[in-house]
Parts: structure tokens; C-alpha cells; sequence
């Protein structure tokens, strides 16, 4: 099942969509930093068969505006707003993983009309500390680029699905592979994070709200007990043996946690 590309606008920055056909309730995809929509290939073609499945290149990201103006956590949902009506998305169901999955929340917290539900996957509202920019940008700085090839990125991030996964971003020059974004903005993109936690928006979050975990993941058990205790409501799943990057890690089994979620808060049926 092919996805076909759908291309959005919004006060002059585009957005590239990849757009999945489905008949039923619509799904909207948001990936992590310095990720990209092909992330969601396997899970996105594991839901399309039941569910109009959207995954959005991110602003900076991918074959979206490399460089736009603005990286607030505000224009991020603003875009997922936009993106929702230009492509007719009715109260789309919102899963996103790291930086996406922050996005979507605060999508939720804002907009609540228009989000039928929420799954957070490797994601919360703790605010990620004063560090993290300076961290992301010397990773991002430790990659040897250009990459001779995708398959010497793959092993450089780590082999397997994951690596294939992180390789899958990049494009290819005259000289190599390269990122399909610029570690500057990556780094802007966090800094309200590094700044303060989200906990006043999601305790007021009012669709129903799924979140999964990595038994190696980001998230601390203190912030994840603390989701619970702010959203009585909320449902968690831990996967284990997996790390942050466990959409990639295991898109069989996350699909199908998703898929479940879907059908119950849709009232979708096999």
C-alpha cells in the first residue's frame, strides 16, 4: 500500500506530509527530533488498512522548510493545527514519539475539539533539563559526515532497524550522505524544553491519552509516576527490551498496542 505526498503551507513554511490511504478515523503521526515521517512507514502501513494514516515531516525536518523562522513549541502545533484542516482531518487521533509525542500533547492541551486522543510514545511533559541542548548539539556534532553510504550510517547509529531507521533520513550529495536538517535548529528546537516542564498543559488534557514506554527509554520513573497521578485516566504500556527508538525497535508490536488503543477509542472493529 503506497502513500502518496501531500504538501502544506503555513505562513510561508512548508510542510511535507506522506498520506496513507484508509477509509476509517483519521491518525496523525509526528516524529522525533532530528527524525523524519519514514519513520512511521511500518506502523503507518500496519494501521492504514482500518485508519486514514497521516505522518508529518516536521518543520526542519526532512523534505519540510529546512530553515524556518520560527521553532517554538507554538509553531510546531500550530503546524499539526494546520495540517489537520488543509488536509481534512477530522478530530484526528494524535501519536507522536519523543519531540513529536511533546508536541502532540501540547496539541491537546491546547485544542481540545479538535483531538479525539493522544499517544505519548517515549514522551512527557517533564521539562528535559538546562543541558540538553548542549548534549544534542555535540551528538549531533560527533556525526562523521558525510556518510560514505547508508549502510556506514546504519552501523554508525547503532545497526538493525534503528540504524536503518536513522540512515533512512539522510540524503545523498556528490560528497556523501548528509542530514536532512541543520544541527542548529535541531538545538533552537529544544530550548523551551530545556527551559521548563509542561505539567500545568498536560493536566489539562481531556481526551482519552495512551502512553508508551521504553523499558530503556528517556522518560524517569519519577515523571512517569507523576503523569499517572495527573491523569488519573491515562493508560501506559512498558515494552520491553527496548530503548527510546522503539518505534523502530519493534513497529509490530507498538502498531499493534496503538491499533488496540484505536479501535477501542473509535469504536473501530477488525
Amino acid at each position: 500500500m503506497a502513500w502518496t505526498q501531500r504538501t502544506v503551507e503555513r505562513d510561508g513554511t512548508r510542510l511535507v506530509c506522506r498520506d496513507w490511504p484508509g477509509r476509517g478515523p483519521d491518525v496523525l503521526l509526528l516524529h522525533g527530533l532530528a527524525g523524519h515521517a519514514g519513520e512511521w512507514d511500518g506502523i503507518a502501513r500496519a494501521l492504514s488498512p482500518r485508519y486514514h494514516v497521516v505522518a508529518v515531516d516536521q518543520r526542519g525536518h526532512g523534505a519540510s522548510e529546512r530553515h524556518p523562522g520560527d521553532v517554538s513549541r507554538a509553531a510546531y502545533v500550530a503546524d499539526v493545527v494546520t495540517v489537520a484542516a488543509r488536509l481534512g482531518l477530522h478530530r484526528p487521533v494524535l501519536v507522536g514519539q519523543s519531540l513529536g509525542g511533546h508536541t502532540a500533547l501540547l496539541t491537546a492541551a491546547a485544542h481540545p475539539g479538535l483531538v479525539r486522543a493522544l499517544v505519548c510514545v517515549e514522551a512527557g511533559p517533564g521539562g528535559d533539563g538546562p543541558d540538553v541542548p548542549s548534549r544534542i548539539g555535540g551528538w549531533l556534532d560527533s556525526w562523521p559526515v558525510p556518510f560514505p553510504s547508508r549502510d556506514a550510517a546504519a552501523r554508525f547509529f547503532g545497526g538493525g532497524a534503528v540504524g536503518a531507521g536513522w540512515a533512512a533520513g539522510l540524503e545523498q550529495r556528490d560528497d556523501g550522505w548528509w542530514p536532512r536538517f541543520d544541527r542548529d535548529v535541531m538545538v533552537a528546537s529544544l530550548a523551551e524544553n530545556a527551559r521548563r516542564s509542561f505539567w500545568e498543559e498536560w493536566s489539562g488534557i481531556t481526551c482519552p491519552t495512551l502512553a508508551v514506554w521504553a523499558q530503556r527509554g528517556i522518560v524517569e520513573s519519577r515523571e512517569v509516576d507523576e503523569m499517572f497521578v495527573r491523569q488519573p485516566g491515562l493508560r501506559g504500556v512498558s515494552v520491553p527490551g527496548t530503548g527510546h527508538d522503539l518505534h523502530l525497535e519493534r513497529p509490530d508490536l507498538l502498531s499493534r498496542v496503538i491499533r488496540d488503543f484505536l479501535d477501542e477509542v473509535t469504536g473501530t472493529s477488525s
